[in-house]
C-alpha cells in the first residue's frame, strides 16, 4: 500500500500544552583560542542570546581542564559544550576516550548542558549516570547530512535517542525539498521529551526560525554570516531583529515569499516590521520552494496563512488555487495568495497596481496635473520590455488604463502572444532600439538585463531613450540600473523597482490582514535597505 504523503495537519499545539517555556536561542562559538571565544560570548549576550555553544573541537590548542575552568565560569551566558568529531560533521580526530573526559570534565565545572552523539551516546550516559549535577542536561544528538527520512524513521531515531538517557533529543537532518521540514515540525510538536529539531540547508531554514510555533526546545543562531557552523544557519541578530523570534508562539500565523531563488527578497523585513507596529500575531519568512504543488499540499492548514509569489513561479502557482481574482486570471500570473479560514486558497496579482500607480503619479508629476478625471495613461504608447509575469502585468494594466501597449520580448512568439490578449503590438527586443514612431512614449523594463551581477548592463541603447517621457525599472537590486541613469540623463522621469516593490507590498498587506498597510513605515525601511 502507498504511504499518504505526509501533510502539516493537526500542528496547532495549543499554548498551553507541549513545552511552555519559550524556545532558547543558542549561539555557537567558532573561535580558535580561548579568548576569541570569551569575546565572542560577550558578543552573544549583547545580541539577545540564552545560551553559547562552546565548540571545543574549534579550539587550536585546546587544554582540557583550565581551558574549560575559563570558559565555564566567565561565560556570561548558560553554556553548552560540544566537542564534535570528523565522524559527526566536526574538527576532532583524536583519541575518542580524551574527548569523552572533555565532556565529562565540562559537566564538572558547572556546563549547563553537553551535546554528545547518538553513536557513544549509551556508554557516555552510563558512565555519567548518577553523577549528573542537578539542573545539568544531556542533548544527544543526530546528524544526517544526506537527506531527510520518512516519519517513520524519524520516530525510529527519536525512540533511541531517547532510550540512551537523553535528557534533550537533537535531531539534525538535511533538506533536499521545503517540505522535509513538516516532517521535523511533526516530531517536534508530538514528542513527549524536549526536543531540538532542525533542518540544514537553504531549503531547511523555516525549520530554525518557527521552532518556537512547533514546541522545539532550543534554535542556533550564529553571531555574524561568516561563522556559522551548520550548513542554512540563520545570524542570531536576524532571527531576533528581522523574524521577532521572540514573538513566534504556537499559534502564530506564518506567511512567507515563495520563491527560487528568494534569499535576497527584503519582504519579510518589511512585514515583520509592519506585523510588529501594529502587534500582529504572525511571521513573515522565505521560503525557498522547488515544486509549488507539493509545498501547498504539505502546508494545508489555516495557519499556513498566505504568501507572496516571486520568480519563477508566479505562473506555476495559479494551478493550486481554488479562487482567482479576475484580472489576475487575465495576466495570467500571480504574486499574492491569501488562505480563507475555510482553508481554500485565494490568489491576486498586485504588481500591476503597484507598477501602474507609480508610473501614473510619475506622468501626473510632469504634467502637472493633479489626480484628475482618468489616467494620464490613456493613449499613451506604452512599451513594455519581457513578456513574463511582471511584463504581463505591466501590459494589461496599461491596456486596462487606455494605453496603447507594445510587447517586445527576446523571442518574438511570446511578445505576440502576450500583445494579441492586450490589443496591442510586438517585436522583438533587437527592435527596440529603433523604433520611435512619436515623442513621449513611455518605457516599462520587466526583463533581468542590468540586474546585479551583470550591473552595466541596459535593454535599451542611451541614444533611443530620448524619445521617452518617463522610464521604469521592475529591477530593484540595484536600485539605480544603468537604464535608469542613462534615462534620466536623456532628461526623463524615471520610476524605480522600489517603487512597485513598495506599492504592490500595500495591496498584499491589506489582502494578507484586511488593515491599510503602514505606508510610512514601508517607505523608511525601503529607503533604509535598498
Amino acid at each position: 500500500m502507498a504511504s499518504l504523503p505526509f501533510t502539516v495537519s493537526g500542528l496547532q499545539t495549543s499554548s498551553t500544552g507541549g513545552r511552555s517555556s519559550p524556545t532558547l536561542l543558542c549561539t555557537p562559538l567558532m573561535g580558535t583560542t580561548v579568548d576569541q571565544m570569551l569575546i565572542e560570548m560577550q558578543k552573544a549576550k549583547e545580541i539577545g542570546s540564552d545560551v553559547v555553544e562552546i565548540r571545543l573541537d574549534c579550539l587550536r590548542n585546546f587544554n582540557p581542564r583550565p581551558d574549560l575552568e575559563f570558559l565555564v565560569k566567565q561565560s556570561p551566558l548558560p553554556t553548552l559544550v560540544t566537542y564534535r568529531p570528523v565522524w559527526e560533521g566536526g574538527q576532532y580526530e583524536g583519541d575518542e576516550t580524551k574527548r569523552q573526559d572533555a565532556l565529562r570534565l565540562a559537566m564538572e565545572l558547572g556546563a549547563d548542558y553537553i551535546d554528545v552523539e547518538l553513536e557513544v551516546a549509551p556508554d557516555f550516559n552510563s558512565s555519567i549516570y548518577g553523577k549528573k549535577p542537578e539542573n545539568f542536561k544531556v542533548i544527544v544528538s543526530s546528524h544526517n547530512f544526506h537527506n531527510t527520512p520518512s516519519a517513520e524513521a524519524i520516530g525510529n531515531l527519536v525512540a533511541r535517542i531517547q532510550a540512551t538517557g537523553a535528557d534533550i533529543v537533537k535531531i539534525a537532518t538535511t533538506a533536499l525539498d521545503i517540505t522535509d521540514c513538516a516532517r521535523i515540525f511533526q516530531i517536534m510538536v508530538h514528542s513527549q521529551v524536549p526536543t531540538i529539531g532542525i533542518v540544514m540547508g537553504e531549503r531547511g531554514l523555516i525549520s530554525r526560525l518557527l521552532s518556537p510555533k512547533f514546541g522545539g526546545y532550543l534554535t542556533y543562531g550564529a553571531l555574524e554570516a561568516g561563522a556559522i557552523s551548520a550548513p542554512g544557519q540563520p545570524t542570531a541578530k536576524d532571527l531576533l531583529d528581522l523574524y521577532n523570534f521572540r514573538f513566534i508562539r504556537p499559534d502564530t500565523k506564518v506567511y512567507g515569499i515563495i520563491g527560487k531563488p528568494v534569499g535576497h527578497s527584503k519582504s519579510p523585513l518589511l512585514f515583520n516590521a509592519a506585523f510588529k507596529s501594529v502587534g500582529l500575531n504572525a511571521v513573515y519568512v522565505h521560503f525557498l520552494v522547488d515544486d509549488v504543488k507539493k509545498f501547498f499540499d504539505t502546508y494545508s492548514t489555516i495557519d499556513w496563512a498566505g504568501c507572496s509569489c516571486t520568480i519563477p513561479h508566479k505562473e506555476a502557482a495559479l494551478r493550486c488555487m481554488n479562487e482567482i481574482d479576475p484580472i489576475a486570471k487575465k495576466i495570467g500570473a500571480i504574486n499574492n495568495i491569501v488562505r480563507r479560514p475555510d482553508g481554500t486558497l485565494t490568489a491576486f496579482n498586485t504588481d500591476y497596481i503597484g507598477a501602474i500607480s507609480a508610473i501614473e503619479d510619475g506622468l501626473r508629476g510632469l504634467n502637472g496635473t493633479h489626480p484628475a478625471v482618468g489616467s494620464p495613461l490613456a493613449g499613451k504608447l506604452f512599451v513594455v520590455l519581457g513578456a513574463g509575469g511582471a511584463g504581463k502585468s505591466l501590459a494589461y494594466g496599461a491596456a486596462q488604463k487606455g494605453a496603447r501597449v507594445v510587447v517586445a520580448n527576446r523571442t518574438f512568439e511570446r511578445a505576440k502572444e502576450l500583445a494579441d490578449k492586450v490589443g496591442g503590438q510586438a517585436m522583438t527586443l533587437a527592435e527596440v532600439d529603433s523604433f520611435h514612431p512619436e515623442e513621449g512614449m513611455v518605457l516599462a523594463n520587466t526583463t533581468s538585463v542590468g540586474m546585479k551581477p551583470k550591473i552595466d548592463e541596459s535593454p535599451i541603447s542611451k541614444q533611443s531613450l530620448k524619445h521617452y517621457c518617463l522610464v521604469f525599472d521592475a529591477i530593484y537590486t540595484p536600485k539605480e540600473t544603468r537604464l535608469l541613469r542613462e534615462a534620466r540623463d536623456t532628461g526623463a522621469v524615471i520610476v524605480y523597482g522600489t517603487e512597485m516593490l513598495i506599492r504592490q507590498g500595500f495591496e498584499q498587506y491589506k489582502n494578507f490582514t484586511g488593515l491599510p498597510a503602514p505606508e510610512d513605515l514601508f517607505r523608511q525601511l525601503m529607503e533604509k535597505h535598498a
